[in-house]
């Protein structure tokens, strides 16, 4: 991707917004934060649902979320700053740095293989049930136990090896080298360079009324969700400890993006955002993690960045280092959908830039048309993106694959030409009231405005089977 594109995802941020909202509200999620930047510059900070259902105190864009494994990319950024200022190289040894830890079975892990996860440290312990609020997270002496007992599951580079307890380490290790504490080195290089007041690398008590509660997952359909308490991670903040907004998040993700040296330089950035791992999944689907970043694509989009599992919490964000797109959606469920509605929001930005490099003449006026619409099978959108029209069906979750271009040919509008399950060639038929839509005929079958659909429905005793539809 090249260019700027501001004033594009400028002109289809309010349907980003209606995508993701309905995406959250169809998932049955209980609050989403949504933060679009681009080249530095806020494109969308949106917070939709509810921030604690208890109370049913509505979300914000200023409440905070615990964004639980976003904390590993803050700590590959401490690590990363430590090696520029030479007080740390990637090639030393956890045991001439850790004391306690020489003879044990941990000592020759290099920094770099804490980082890329390729040290072969056992993920979170046998006392991982902090994760279910059944015991607190580990303090520091229980964090070196875990070494001396349990440590070493493989050896070093023999697998990809994803470890909360390796992360851990890793602050040790900063606070070590440079005789700081983790929460001091996180404030002098990340908070206060990046001028952030709604983040920090703990659980801060003092700010207690400030956070989203988090919720319980749905094990079955109408189950109640529970409220969850949060705790401090205490030595495992380096692994899950932080929290943001999602605004925040998105700022602190874009110091990632090449040219930007708020906080590493750019020769650090490649050294954190080339493939360290290759992790094949069951299947033989490959994922590719760097130092402290996922690698990933979505269409051609190269992207680095990170998701996040806490008590209550799901996150996601990812970066477009080259171009500088970020996106980060926050939720406060155990099943919220941060992933799906990041990777949808992703795609919409995709098709509209993909539509915007095309050379194609505007649609008369009496064919261009947007607006949500509904009829028995759910709801659709005509949103233009990039000076298209595009035919979206926003409950499913990959816009990529679940949308349909308009076109007009011939004199006609139709669905745009080509191979697959939907109506593609077919006309499209509007029926118009004044400058109001009143029907649109979609190859097979008609949507209507949602008002109107919906006063059709309501006029249908609901006790009894539909027999037609009065419309």
């Amino acid at each position: 991707m090249t260019g700027d594109n501001t004033a594009l995802l400028r002109s289809i941020a309010p349907y980003l917004e209606q995508w993701a909202t309905y995406q959250a509200d169809y998932r049955g999620t209980t609050g989403l934060q949504l933060a679009v930047r681009y080249k530095g510059d806020s494109i969308l900070n949106l917070a939709w649902g509810k921030a604690n259902l208890n109370t049913g105190e509505d979300l914000t864009p200023q409440h905070l979320f615990r964004i639980a494994s976003h904390s590993k990319t803050m700590t590959a950024v401490i690590v990363l700053r430590l090696v520029e200022d030479g007080d740390l190289r990637l090639d030393d040894l956890v045991g001439e740095i850790v004391a306690e830890l020489a003879d044990t079975a941990v000592e020759n892990v290099t920094v770099r293989e804490l980082l890329g996860h390729q040290g072969g440290i056992v993920r979170d312990s046998i006392e991982g049930d902090f994760w279910q609020l059944r015991r607190p997270f580990l303090s520091r002496d229980e964090l070196l136990q875990v070494f001396y007992e349990e440590g070493a599951v493989f050896s070093p580079n023999a697998h990809f090896k994803y470890t909360n307890i390796g992360y851990g380490l890793l602050g040790l290790i900063a606070e070590r080298v440079r005789g700081q504490s983790y929460i001091e080195l996180a404030e002098d290089l990340i908070v206060r360079p990046l001028h952030l007041g709604r983040t920090g690398p703990e659980h801060d008590e003092t700010r207690t009324l400030e956070y989203a509660a988090g919720h319980t997952g749905r094990v079955r359909y109408g189950a109640k969700r529970r409220t969850v308490a949060h705790i401090n991670t205490r030595s495992l903040a380096p692994a899950t400890g932080w929290y943001s907004t999602a605004d925040e998040l998105a700022h602190y993700a874009s110091s990632h993006v090449f040219g930007n040296e708020t906080l590493l330089s750019d020769a650090s950035k490649r050294i954190m955002q080339r493939k360290e791992s290759e992790v094949e999944l069951p299947g033989g689907a490959m994922r590719y993690y760097g130092l402290g970043l996922e690698l990933s694509s979505i269409g051609d989009r190269e992207l680095v960045g990170h998701s996040g599992g806490y008590p209550g919490h799901i996150t996601r964000t990812w970066i477009d280092p080259q171009e500088g797109l970020v996106v980060s959606g926050l939720t406060n469920d155990y099943d919220g959908p941060a992933d799906a509605i990041v990777t949808g929001v992703i795609q919409l930005i995709n098709l509209a830039e993909a539509a915007a490099k095309e050379d194609r003449p505007e649609n008369p006026q009496e064919f261009y048309l947007t607006g949500r619409f509904e009829n028995l099978s759910g709801v659709v959108d005509i949103v233009d993106l990039g000076g298209i029209l595009h035919v979206i069906t926003p409950r499913m979750p990959e816009p990529a694959s679940a949308h349909q271009r308009l076109t007009v040919q011939d004199g006609r509008l139709i669905s745009e030409p080509g191979s697959g399950f939907a109506t593609a060639g077919e006309p499209i038929h509007i029926r118009w009231a004044g400058e109001q839509a009143e029907s649109v005929h979609l190859g097979a079958k008609t949507v209507w405005p949602i008002d109107t659909f919906q006063r059709a429905m309501s006029s249908i005793d609901p006790l009894r089977p539909m027999e037609h539809l009065p419309l």
